[in-house]
This record gives structure tokens, sequence and C-alpha cells, in this order.
């Protein structure tokens, strides 16, 4: 398939037709975007595709590529003659505008419209915040006037949500101002990747699904400590109708018109950091091969993926695949960014052992990983045997990639390798617990296995959390601890992979709705703030086009 101009793309009738997907399944924004409606994953006559997950080392302010990959991935496979489809969460403008940048990519390895993506899209974040936000309003004018049932104002649990870094709003005061502007209370704001609507919007199966889901969602505690929910509330109503549109997964194309599903937003440090089941399962009705991603690295996303998503929405993965850079090896092994592009060979092998902690980590659930190392321009041949070497004294499949250069013709080696490593796949994945397990020996196995920590301290809120979540019956549901993406232990500044260390759970939050039990480890925060320049800075409107957006 020839490589488009970024300003000619595939009319999105032909990418959805060549899926098998009708022209009654689509709803269009415009020529280049449409949404999916849900019928159309029944009407698919095929049996599902092998499902594919990219994760990665821990990520550095290096960058590793993750999403590149993914998109080359696929676009590798359509080179060797596969039927593939890409399934990945939409970008929030948070670091959109803030340190990250957008996320639809990079080089010849990039999704199409690429600045409609990374800003507003088809309206899901702000659906998704406007139906969180509604219930927090429906919360407060239930406590205002006094309607049954009480809400004791001393045990609220729900927050407020936007879709931008704001430090500022972090905790604020609601209710001043007299008897007629509410009761005065402490709340704060999440960045909305972390709502609990998000959550059980990209872990629910189907609309029935999502009304359930959002049904269970607790607000609030009465005064005798028992859980108000939404449906208490009378909320899930006026809640699907907002929602209406953002369940459908959005339909769009790489650069060489290889289709994907974009769909959905949670971050893998504060949520389970993967797109929806919806369009995965979309994805995979319509493709031999679906190529999706798990947020952060392995140890955040991957794991969050297999223990909840996959667990929980009956998904295996035929091949696992994690991304590596020279650059982020030898940041983990403890060069200075600015000296990163200066080669470095004893550098690398010192940051090695982060990316086989990953290696184990993927064992651990009884997959045998294949390890993507995307080249950059000034990596030299010595660093990348090392990484080769490494990879053969773990017996793992490795593949050197081009596909930011280069595109699909750059990721035909790895396409070959992941497509080898699926068909030796014999057995199921293994996940890490049982979701039955204790709740303290769910997050001791995931912090002392995926991270490599000694020991877990629980902090006394933690402790009350714990016991609130085990008396409502809800102990039974899985772990999704929030911690920092940036290093194995909960310390943001140590790279490599540390040991002799531990893990602090400060405090636990249970979303019911979408059925996790979050740990809130060291000093996470739920809402970003901006860095000293942000990206914010270097975007502009110029002439028509978007100027400043990084892929």
């Amino acid at each position: 398939m020839p490589l488009l101009s970024k300003n000619t793309p595939r009319p999105i009738r032909e990418v959805a037709h060549d899926l098998g997907i009708a022209d009654e399944h689509l709803v269009f924004y415009g020529t280049d975007k449409a949404k999916v409606r849900l019928e159309a994953r029944a009407a698919s006559p095929r049996p599902p595709g092998k499902l594919i997950l990219v994760s990665a080392v821990t990520p550095t302010d290096a960058g590793e590529g993750k999403t590149t990959t993914s998109i080359g991935l696929a676009q590798g496979l359509a080179k060797i003659g596969e039927n593939a489809c890409l399934a990945l969460r939409e970008p929030s403008l948070g670091p959109t505008f803030g340190l990250k940048g957008g996320a639809t990519g990079g080089g010849l390895s990039t999704l199409t419209p690429s600045a409609d993506i990374n800003l507003h899209f088809t309206g899901d974040f702000h659906a998704i915040t406007s139906a969180h936000n509604l219930l927090a309003a429906l919360l407060d004018n239930h406590i205002h006037h006094i309607r049954a049932p009480e809400i004791n104002p001393r045990r609220i649990l729900w927050s407020r949500v936007m879709d931008m870094n704001d430090r500022s709003l972090r905790h604020v005061v609601l209710g001043l101002g007299g008897a007629t502007e509410g009761i005065p209370r402490e709340s704060g704001f999440d960045i909305t990747p972390a709502s609990e609507v998000m959550a059980t919007l990209c872990l629910a199966e189907d609309a029935e699904d999502l009304r359930a889901r959002l049904s269970r969602m607790i607000v609030g505690l009465g005064f005798q400590k028992q859980p108000i929910t939404a449906a208490d509330l009378e909320a899930v109503g006026s809640m699907m109708l907002l929602l209406k549109d953002a369940i459908m997964p959005n339909l769009v194309q790489s650069v060489e018109g290889v289709p994907a599903f974009v769909h959905g937003g949670p971050f893998a440090n504060i949520a389970h950091g993967c797109n929806s089941v919806i369009a995965t399962k979309m994805a995979m009705a319509h493709s031999d091969w679906t190529v999706t991603e798990a947020g952060f690295g392995f140890s955040l996303g991957a794991e969050k993926f297999l223990d909840i998503k996959a667990a929980s929405a009956g998904l295996d993965p035929a091949a696992i695949v994690i991304v590596a850079t020279v650059r982020a090896l030898k940041r983990h092994g403890g060069v200075k960014k600015k000296e990163l592009g200066v080669p470095n060979p004893e550098a690398v092998a010192a940051g090695l052992g982060n990316l086989k902690k990953h290696i184990e980590n993927a064992r651990a659930f009884n997959v045998a990983p294949v390890v993507a190392l995307n080249r950059f321009e000034n990596d030299s041949d010595e660093e990348i045997a090392i990484i080769r070497q490494a990879c053969a004294e773990m017996e793992v499949s490795f593949a050197l990639s081009e596909h930011f250069a280069k595109g699909g013709d750059g990721a035909v080696e790895l396409a070959k390798a992941v497509v080898a490593q699926a068909e030796k796949k014999t057995e199921p994945y293994r996940p890490l617990y049982n979701w039955t397990d204790p709740v303290r020996s769910k997050i001791d196995k995931v912090a002392t296995t995926m991270y490599g920590a000694d020991e877990v301290v629980y902090g006394y809120q933690a402790e009350v959390d714990i016991r609130r979540v085990e008396r409502l019956g809800y102990a039974d549901l899985p772990v999704c601890i929030a911690k920092t993406a940036m290093s194995l232990s909960e310390d943001k500044k140590v790279f490599g992979r540390p040991e002799g260390f531990k893990i602090h759970v400060r405090s636990v939050v249970l979303s019911a709705g979408a059925g996790l039990i979050v740990p809130l480890v060291g000093d996470i925060i739920r809402m970003p703030g901006l860095p000293k320049t942000p990206q914010a800075s270097e975007i502009d409107f110029v002439d028509g086009e978007a100027k400043g957006l990084l892929g």
C-alpha cells in the first residue's frame, strides 16, 4: 500500500470497507474519521483474529516510542501480506499541552489525522468529563436538598475531573457563599484519564454492561456507612445519554492506510492504561492481527492489561512485544539526557538490568516476549550488538525496527518475529494472582514480582481503606496500583533495576463500577501539573494548520 501524504488520507469509508464494515454501521466525522456502531462486531462473519500486546521497558525522558512501534508493527504486518488492525488509546489534552506531547506515533509510523486525534477528536473525553461531573453535581444537589438516602458530607468519595493538567485544582473547597450555594466541604479534581467513568467505559463489554457498571459506582457513604451509588442518585440514565456516542469506537488509519481503532484513554500510572475492550474486540472481529498497547512499562501497563483487562474480557495475547531503545538503556545506565547522542556501550550494558527485569516480568505470566529495539539515528552497531547478545543469552526473540524512518518497510523484521513467536505459543497466559486472593496478597504479589520490591508498607489510611473494601464486599476485585511510571521503585529519580526498596501504600480507592481496587503508592497524584516550559508554549494554529503538536 503506498505511503499517504498527510493531506491525502484514504476516505475512511474505504478503510472501513476493507475491514468488512458496512456504511450502515458508520457514523462519519468528516471523510477521515468515523465512529463504528457496536452492532458491527456481531455482523462480522469471521472468527476473532489474534491479539498482539506491545509494552516497553520502564519509560525515561529519552522516549521509547511504544505507540510508534505499535503503528510500525501493524504496518510491517501489512507489508508481509498480513491483515492487521490497530487498537490504541486516545491522547489526553493534559500531556498534549504539557510535557509528553501527543500520542499518535511519529515519523512514518503515525496515525492520521494526527492533530484531530491529539485534540478534541470525536468528543469522547468531553463526554466522559461531562458524565463524571454531572454525577458530582447531582451528588452535591442531593446533599443540599437532604434527599434520601442521606449522604454523610464527611464521607464523600467522588471528586470532579477535567482533561487538563492543573495542579491548582487538586484540592479545593466547594459550597462557599451561604446557605443557597451548597454545603461547604473539601474536594478536588483529578485528570479525566483517572476518572472512574473512563475506566468503566474502557472495561465495559457493551452498552448494557456499561449501564450496570455505572449503576454500581460508589459516590459516598451514608450515616450508617452504607454505600451510596450512582443508581441511588438516579444519575445513570443521564450519564448513559451523555456517553451514547462515546461508547462507539473511533476508526482512523495510519499514514500507510492501516486501520486503527482509537478509543478510551486511561493512564497506566493512575488507572489501567489500556484502550477499550469494545475497540479491541471490534478490531479482532475484523482482522487477522490486532496490535494493541499497554501504557508505560511492562510492570505497570502490561501487568494491568493481563491481570485486569484480559482477565475480565477473556483476551489472551498471541504475542507480547517489549520495546526498548539504546537511548533508554543508556539512561537506565546512568547517562544524562544531554549526553545520550554519544555512543556509550558501557552505559547500555549497565542499563540492561531494566530490560532483563521486564523480560522476567513477561515470563511471570507464562509468556515469552519479543524484544523490539526501536532504532534511533545515532545508535551505534556496538550498542545494538550488546542488546542483541543479552536477548540471546535470555533466549528471547530480538528484532531491530526502523519504523520511524522507514514506516512499514522498517518493521518487517519485527513483524516476522512476532508472527513466528505467535505460532510457537501453545498455552494461555497465566495471571499473576487470583482475584479472590486477599487484597494485601494481591498488592504484595504485584509489588514484589513486577517491581522487585522487598516489602510493602501500608499506611494508616490504607489500612482503613482496605477494611472498608472488605466490609463493603469488594475484596474480590483486581488491584490497579497507581505509582510513578518512571521507575520500578516509587521514586521517579531511581533508574535501572533498583533493589532493596519498599513500596509504601498510602491509601486505597475503591472503583466499584469499573471493578477495581486502586492502591495509591508513594507520592503519586491523579491530577498532574504542567512543567516549567509546557509544550503549550510551542503550539500554534497558523495558515490553517496545527504547529508544534508532538506525535
